[in-house]
């Protein structure tokens, strides 16, 4: 908006602190865009990694010269869609993925959303109707966040940039505080601040003069688990679809002019991307396993799995060992790059600086495919007790006998939460909270004040929170835990903790297994096979399979040994109790990362 030299100045000031904030996210090159008559200043951080001559910094300005980009992330099919436009005439000056983009919305506008496939986060200034257009990823691989201020709007990757302006207020957003404590992760697209808001995944808007205009959905995920199955051909077909999907993806998100890495664990996940890149054409590609002395010799231990698929596919294998005094030497840096409150995100800190270690940019994580392939334990356990608990509350005697049982479950475990079971057993949505759950409705007075609670929890209730969140659920129970995970778990803490923790090591991570196109083509086909056939096509896909030991291995998931580290880092965050933190510590490492926000 149009305004005053001082307020055009102290514009000019905000965007250049918040480029520094993000140094990480891009310290290859650093560029500005200032319109004074417009009230306008756009900065971007970039990290080189397709085109890496100078040609493809940014703001980039489109060839007549009325919009302008910033933008984050990686469009995958940026050499086809530029190719197309060829065809229609248009000309490029760079071999950049921005540039394809920045022409694409001058001559198709925001039609072009759906063409895209990638992740992204983008701006793009209109020099002649003086507007800004926003979009975001389907998925929500990378954040696009827009804070209020006094004088008008910021936007940025990150909200601790937005609080670094020193332009937006502090002020607590009830909704997405509680959210947190609730669900160990800030709901979108609420923040733990009252004035940003995130972008919805999957959406766009336009800022102009009169202010924000209300965000307009471009797609939704849910589509893909709402339509329900399809009838499929027999599943040997159908193992050579998933096949050709898989390495459909994997050959997009190698697209790159710098070496792309894989962070190798010993599951089926990140071994079948591993094996896919390497049969892709990937050279020398380099394998991330991430070690702890805590886990050796017990089955959590990554190690000895991801030996065996490194040398099974030729991989050049890295093991990084982290230890507990090293957490706590990084704890301070840690805890300034989590971006919101997330009780997670950790091991992908510590892999990707491991990928930094190595002078990698690019990283491929196997991140989603438990969503996709329904590999959580809780897509047969949670519709099997749903439907158990229905069965049984309507036994005589049922509701006075739960409610003394949950009674003392919450007298056992401390956690308020288990008081909720029989109400919230009854729906797919209530089971799932109950097992994500973190603290209780009736915790939160004790977290966040009386009057904040009250706020965020009025006649709380699980099923209409998670409406918001995943919007219309499919009536097949496990369609439904996936299209929840994929809208809660997945994109408020896995994908948001991947971005931060790896931006702040300067790497960029890629997601195979997080893509609307793969969705699209492997929904409808594995909606109809019992839970574990698909996460069993995934670890066909590769040639030869993965081995029968890493097929058969029970879940552990990318943990890190917390409980053992944060009894004795309790003394340096000014805990007491530090057996308390051990005996609980994804509550007690909730309060200490809430603690650390501006």
């Amino acid at each position: 908006m149009p305004g005053d030299a001082a307020a055009q100045e102290r514009l000019q000031a905000a965007v250049r602190r918040m480029c520094d904030r993000m140094h990480a996210r891009g310290p290859d090159a650093i560029g500005f865009c200032d319109d004074a008559g417009a009230g306008l200043s756009l900065g971007h951080r970039r990290l080189s990694i397709l085109d890496l001559e100078s040609r493809a910094d940014q703001p980039m300005v489109s060839a007549d010269g009325r919009y302008v980009i910033v933008y984050n992330g990686e469009i995958y099919n940026f050499r086809e869609l530029r190719q197309s436009a060829e065809r229609e005439g248009i000309r490029f000056r760079t071999q950049s993925d921005t540039e394809v983009l920045l022409e694409l919305f001058a001559h198709q506008g925001e039609a072009m959303l759906p063409r895209l496939r990638g992740m992204f986060a983008l701006a793009i200034w209109d020099r002649q109707v003086r507007h800004v257009f926003l979009a975001r990823d389907p998925y929500g691989i990378k954040p696009l966040y827009v804070g209020r201020t006094k004088d008008g709007w910021l936007f940025a990757s990150q909200v601790k940039a937005l609080m670094t302006s020193g332009m937006v207020s502090n002020a607590p957003d009830p909704i997405g505080q509680a959210g947190f404590w609730m669900l160990g992760s800030v709901p979108e697209p609420h923040t733990w601040y009252r004035d940003i808001q995130a972008l919805p995944a999957g959406h766009s808007a336009y800022l102009t003069e009169s202010g924000m205009q209300p965000p307009r959905r471009f797609r939704d995920i849910g589509d893909a688990w709402r339509q329900g199955p399809i009838p499929v051909p027999e599943e040997s077909m159908v193992r050579e679809h998933v096949r050709a999907a898989l390495q459909d993806s994997v050959q997009s998100h190698l697209v790159s002019d710098v070496p792309v890495g894989v962070f190798l664990s010993g599951g089926v996940d990140s071994g079948s991307l591993a094996a896919l890149m390497k049969q892709a054409g990937s050279i020398d590609l380099q394998g991330i396993t991430i070690a702890f002395r805590e886990f050796s010799g017990r089955h959590e231990d990554e190690v000895p799995m991801a030996v065996q698929l490194a040398a099974r596919y030729g991989v050049t294998h890295h093991i990084r060992t982290v230890t507990r005094q090293e957490f706590n030497d990084d704890l301070p840096q840690l805890l300034n790059a989590m971006d919101q409150p997330s009780v997670d995100g950790i091991n992908t800190w510590y892999a990707s600086k491991a990928v930094a270690e190595l002078g990698l940019k690019v990283v491929v994580s196997g991140v989603g495919g438990d969503e996709l392939f329904q590999g959580y334990s809780s897509f047969q356990r949670l519709p099997r007790l749903v439907s158990r608990w229905g069965r049984l509350s309507r036994l005589p005697g049922a509701k006075m006998l739960s409610r003394k049982a949950m009674a003392l479950a919450v007298r056992r475990s401390g956690n308020q939460r288990w008081q909720h079971a029989p109400d919230w057993l009854r729906s797919i949505s209530g089971a799932w909270w109950l097992g994500r759950g973190l603290f209780s409705p009736a915790d939160l007075p004790a977290l966040m004040g009386e009057d904040q609670a009250a706020a965020a929890t009025q006649d709380f209730d699980p099923n209409s929170w998670i409406g918001r969140m995943s919007g219309i659920l499919p009536a097949d129970p496990r369609l439904a835990l996936a299209l929840i995970e994929s809208t809660t778990y997945l994109r408020n803490q896995l994908l948001r903790d991947s971005d931060w923790a790896s931006m702040d090591h300067s790497v960029e991570l890629r997601t195979p297994l997080v893509d609307a196109m793969l969705l699209d083509a492997l929904t409808p086909v594995l909606a109809g096979f019992a839970g574990g056939a698909g996460k069993a096509m995934l670890a066909q896909a590769p040639v030869p399979m993965l081995p029968d030991a890493i097929v058969d291995r029970s879940k552990t998931g990318f943990g890190v040994p917390m409980a053992s580290w944060l009894a004795p880092a309790a003394t340096l965050l000014g805990e007491t109790h530090a057996s308390a933190v051990a005996a609980d510590w994804p509550r007690r490492w909730a309060m200490t990362v809430a603690g650390a926000m501006p």
